[in-house]
C-alpha cells in the first residue's frame, strides 16, 4: 500500500523524518532542480541525427544522416510506440512507475538493506530518476558511479519532474532519449536499426530485447537474451488467459505457451548484428546533400526538416524513367545518368536525379555536378553569338565540306555525323541537324576567345581560356556540369537573361535577379531553329523522339569517344537537362543523342506538359520576318549534284532588322571557288573554304586531303558513320589505301581508321600518279558491322 510514492505500513503511524529529510534535500538542491526544462522544451530541443528533406508539397523525399557522433531517429509520440514495449520497459525498469512520485522509496529501502548485508539487489533508480540524469549532465552517472551529491540531486530532480510532468510525458521522453546500444539513442533508432521497422510495430519478443538493452546497453548477446527472457516471462505472467474457462463445458482455460529462451537467444544474437537503418534513404540523395552543403556554407543551422523546391511526383518519375531507360540500354556499356528540371521563371530546382542508383557502380557520384564534356550542346550559344554579331543569319549559307584548319598541333579536320558532307547548307540546317564542320567554320569567324567569354557570360565558367581549347571549343571539348549547362539553356528560354538556380522557395512576390547575358533577338532565332523539326530532319529524320506535340526547343550532344551523351532543351515553362554515360569515363557502345539521353528528356517533358500547354515565345523587338529563297546547288566535282534543285526550300525566316535579304545562292568563280551571293547584298563569306578542283590539264593530283594531314575523329559521330572524302583532278583514276583498292573516280569516301595511312592515285595500269600520307587519331569502330545511330 502506497501514498504517492511514500510506503505506508498498516497499523503504524507515518514516520515524520521523511518530510524534513526531503525538505532539507530540496533546500540544498533547489537551484539545479528548478532549472529542469518543461516537456515542450525538451521536445523542441530534440535533434535527430538525420535531416528529412521535404518536397514543396510537404512529402518526405529523402532522409540523410547529418550527425555522425550518435544515431537518433525521429521523436516518437507515446501513442505511436508499441504497447508491448511500454509494458516491457515498465516491468523491467520500474514496476511501480505509475504509483510513486518519482522515487520508489520501497525499492530504495530494499536496495539499502541488501547493500547492508552485501546482497545483490535490483537498483532503486526509477524511470523518472534516469530521465533526470538524461536531461541534466550533473546527475549523470560517471565511470566510478554517482557521488552522494549526484544521488541526492537526482532524487530531488526526479520528484520535481514527477510534479511538473505527466506520467505519459515522462515515459515518452525517456523512450526517445535513453541510450540503447553503441551509438543508438532513442526507440526510433533502435527499432529501425535492429528490427527494421517503426516503433509501433514491435512485438513482445522485440520489446523484451529492447527493454533488456536499457539495463545493459553493451552487454554480450547471451546476457541480453537472458535478461530479455526474464522480461518476456513477466509480460506473459501479466497477460490474461487466451480463452477464459467455460462453466458450461467445464473445459480448462488456455494459457499462453511457455517462453522458449533458446529461440530468444538466437533471435537476440541475430538482431544485435543487424544494421537495417541506412544512413540515407529516399529518391533525392544527391540533392539533399547539395542543399545541406549550401546551408552549411551560408552559416545556417541545419534543421530537422528542410523544405525544398522539388516536386515529389516529378522527382519519382524522373528516377523511374532514368533507371528504366538505362535497363533498356543494357549491353551497351552505359550505367549512369542524371536528370535536372528547372523552372524557367524562378530557377527553382523541380527535379534532381544525380545517378541511376542501384544500376551504377558509382552511385555516390552526383552526375548533376560532375564536370563532363558537353559535345554539340554548346553550338546554340556559338550560333547565337555569330547572329548577334551580324556575321551570320539563320538563312546564311555555310560550307559543309572538308575543312583543313591549321593549328599548333597540326591540321584540325572535323568530321560530320552522316556518311558524307552535305555541301552548302543554311545556318538553320547546320544547327538543327548538328553539323560539325559548319560549327567549326563559324568559330573561326567568332574566335575561340570571344566564344569563351560568351560561354562564361551564359553561366558556364571554364577553367581554361579559349586558346587552350582552340577550334574544338565549337564541338564541346571543355568540361561543364549538367547544372551549369541546364541553367545556360534556361538563359536561352528566358530571352538571354541569366539568374542563379534557386534551392529554396522564394518569398511571395520576390522575383529572381536577372542579368543580360545574350542578345535576346539572336536567342529567339536560335530557339526557333532548335524547335524546327523540318530543319533537324537532315540528321534526325522527321519522326525523331525529339519531336514533341507541344512547343519545345532541344539540342543533343555527344562527347569524345562516346563518353557523354546529352539532351538539353526547354519549353515555355521548364528547362530539362539529361546526361547519360559512365561515371568512370568509360565509352558507351552504339549510344548517341537520340538513343541515349533524348528518350529520357522527351519522357520528362511529356510528364511536365501532360496537362499544361507550351506555346512558342513571342518575337522580341528588333526582329524582322521575311521570305527567302535559295539558289541552285553547285555541281560537285566529277559531275555530281543536280543544278536544277535549290539548295533548300523557300521559307519565311527570322532576321535581325537590317540583315534580311530575299535570295541566298552560290556563285562558282573562275578559279573554282564557290561564293555566296544575294540579289541585294552578299552574306559574310565563311573562312576556311578550300579551293575546288584544279583546272584540267594540270595532270592527276590528289587535291584533298593535303599531305601530312592529321585527322581527328569527331567524338559526336559514331565511328561507323564517319567518312573522309578524297578528291582528285580529272576522272577515271583508281584509288588505293595502304596498297589495297579503295575506289574509282574523282571523289571517293573512306571510313577513317586510326593509324598512319598511305593514299595513292593510280591509272588503270596501276602506275602511281600521286601519293599522300595521312594520320587518323581517335577511337575506331568496335565491331565489323556496327549499327548506324542518330546523333
Amino acid at each position: 500500500m502506497t501514498d504517492r510514492g511514500r510506503p505506508v505500513v498498516p497499523g503504524r503511524a507515518r514516520r515524520p523524518y521523511k518530510g524534513w529529510a526531503v525538505a532539507a534535500l530540496s533546500a540544498f538542491l533547489a537551484a539545479p532542480a528548478a532549472a529542469i526544462a518543461t516537456f515542450e522544451e525538451v521536445r523542441a530541443d530534440f535533434r535527430p541525427s538525420d535531416t528529412v528533406l521535404l518536397s514543396r508539397e510537404g512529402e518526405v523525399l529523402q532522409r540523410l544522416r547529418t550527425d555522425t557522433t550518435v544515431r537518433r531517429g525521429q521523436w516518437v509520440a507515446l501513442a505511436d510506440i508499441s504497447p508491448a514495449l511500454r509494458t516491457a520497459l515498465v516491468l523491467s525498469e520500474d514496476k511501480r512507475f505509475f504509483e510513486h512520485s518519482g522515487v520508489d522509496w520501497q525499492a530504495a529501502s530494499a536496495a539499502a538493506w541488501g547493500n547492508l548485508w552485501n546482497q545483490r539487489t535490483r537498483g532503486a533508480s526509477t524511470i523518472t530518476m534516469q530521465l533526470a540524469g538524461l536531461l541534466d549532465g550533473d546527475w549523470r552517472q560517471g565511470p566510478g558511479g554517482r557521488s552522494v551529491a549526484q544521488k541526492l540531486g537526482q532524487t530531488v530532480a526526479a520528484q520535481v519532474l514527477d510534479r511538473r510532468w505527466r506520467k505519459d510525458q515522462i515515459l515518452e521522453a525517456y523512450l526517445n532519449l535513453v541510450p540503447f546500444r553503441s551509438e543508438l539513442v532513442g526507440i526510433d533508432a533502435l527499432s529501425r536499426t535492429l528490427f527494421g521497422k517503426a516503433a509501433h510495430g514491435l512485438d513482445e519478443r522485440e520489446a523484451a530485447v529492447a527493454a533488456a538493452l536499457v539495463r545493459a546497453p553493451n552487454a554480450r548477446p547471451g546476457l541480453v537474451a537472458q535478461r530479455a527472457c526474464g522480461v518476456l516471462r513477466d509480460m506473459r505472467a501479466q497477460q490474461p488467459p487466451a480463452r477464459p474457462p467455460s462453466l458450461a463445458s467445464g473445459r480448462p482455460a488456455q494459457h499462453l505457451p511457455p517462453v522458449d529462451c533458446d529461440a530468444l537467444d538466437l533471435f537476440a544474437t541475430a538482431a544485435l548484428q543487424r544494421r537495417a537503418f541506412d544512413a540515407s534513404e529516399g529518391v533525392a540523395p544527391h540533392f539533399a546533400r547539395h542543399l545541406l552543403r549550401q546551408r552549411f556554407k551560408e552559416g545556417g543551422v541545419v534543421p530537422e526538416r528542410v523544405q525544398s523546391t522539388l516536386r515529389a511526383p516529378l522527382q519519382r518519375f524522373a528516377v523511374q524513367t532514368l533507371q528504366q531507360h538505362l535497363r533498356e540500354l543494357r549491353g551497351r556499356n552505359v550505367e549512369d545518368g542524371a536528370v535536372l528540371v528547372l523552372d524557367n521563371a524562378t530557377g527553382a530546382v523541380l527535379a534532381w536525379v544525380g545517378s541511376s542508383g542501384p544500376l551504377s557502380q558509382a552511385g555516390e557520384v552526383d552526375g548533376v555536378l560532375a564536370p563532363r564534356q558537353p559535345g554539340s550542346t554548346l553550338k546554340p550559344f556559338l550560333y547565337a553569338q555569330a547572329i548577334a554579331e551580324r556575321r551570320l543569319t539563320a538563312a546564311s549559307l555555310v560550307d559543309d565540306s572538308p575543312a583543313h584548319i591549321a593549328t599548333a598541333g597540326g591540321l584540325y579536320i572535323p568530321q560530320n555525323y552522316d556518311r558524307q558532307f552535305k555541301g552548302w547548307v543554311s545556318v538553320r540546317t547546320a544547327l538543327a541537324a548538328s553539323l560539325n564542320v559548319p560549327a567549326v567554320r563559324t568559330l573561326v569567324m567568332v574566335t575561340p576567345d570571344a566564344f569563351h567569354r560568351q560561354l562564361s557570360a551564359a553561366g558556364m565558367p571554364l577553367r581554361e581560356n579559349g586558346d587552350y581549347f582552340g577550334y574544338s571549343l565549337a564541338l564541346g571539348s571543355p568540361e561543364v556540369p549538367l547544372l551549369h549547362l541546364s541553367n545556360a539553356f534556361r538563359t536561352l528560354a528566358n530571352g538571354g537573361r541569366l539568374s542563379p538556380v534557386a534551392w529554396a522557395q522564394a518569398p511571395p512576390g520576390k522575383a529572381p535577379a536577372f542579368a543580360p547575358a545574350l542578345d535576346p533577338r539572336a536567342v529567339f532565332i536560335v530557339g526557333d531553329i532548335l524547335s524546327d523539326g523540318n530543319a533537324r530532319a537532315r540528321t534526325f529524320g522527321t519522326d525523331s523522339v525529339l519531336a514533341t506535340r507541344f512547343w519545345t526547343a532541344v539540342k543533343t550532344g555527344t562527347s569524345k569517344d562516346m563518353r557523354d551523351n546529352w539532351a538539353v532543351g526547354w519549353s515555355a515553362r521548364y528547362t530539362v537537362g539529361v546526361w547519360v554515360g559512365n561515371a568512370s569515363g568509360a565509352a558507351m557502345h552504339d549510344v548517341s543523342g537520340t538513343s541515349g539521353a533524348a528518350p529520357i528528356w522527351a519522357a520528362v517533358m511529356g510528364f511536365l506538359h501532360a496537362r499544361e500547354p507550351s506555346r512558342a515565345p513571342k518575337a522580341p523587338p528588333g526582329l524582322a520576318r521575311a521570305a527567302v529563297q535559295f539558289g541552285p546547288a553547285a555541281p560537285q566535282p566529277g559531275g555530281a549534284g543536280d543544278a536544277r534543285q535549290p539548295l533548300e526550300a523557300a521559307r519565311q525566316e527570322w532576321f535581325l532588322e537590317g540583315t534580311q535579304q530575299p535570295l541566298f545562292a552560290i556563285d562558282s568563280g573562275a578559279n573554282g571557288q564557290d561564293e555566296t551571293s544575294a540579289s541585294a547584298k552578299r552574306t559574310p563569306h565563311p573562312p576556311g573554304r578550300e579551293a575546288g578542283a584544279a583546272a584540267p590539264g594540270l595532270g592527276a593530283r590528289i587535291t584533298a586531303p593535303a599531305p601530312g594531314t592529321i585527322i581527328a575523329l569527331d567524338p559526336d559521330i559514331p565511328p561507323a558513320r564517319q567518312r573522309l572524302q578524297f578528291t582528285a583532278t580529272g576522272s577515271g583514276w583508281l584509288w588505293r589505301m595502304d596498297g589495297r583498292p579503295l575506289g574509282r573516280g574523282a571523289r571517293v569516301a573512306w571510313m577513317p581508321w586510326p593509324g598512319r595511312h598511305v593514299v595513292q592515285l593510280t591509272d588503270v595500269q596501276g602506275q602511281v600518279l600521286d601519293e599522300v600520307r595521312i594520320e587518323v587519331r581517335g577511337a575506331g569502330a568496335v565491331a565489323a558491322a556496327p549499327r548506324a545511330t542518330a546523333h
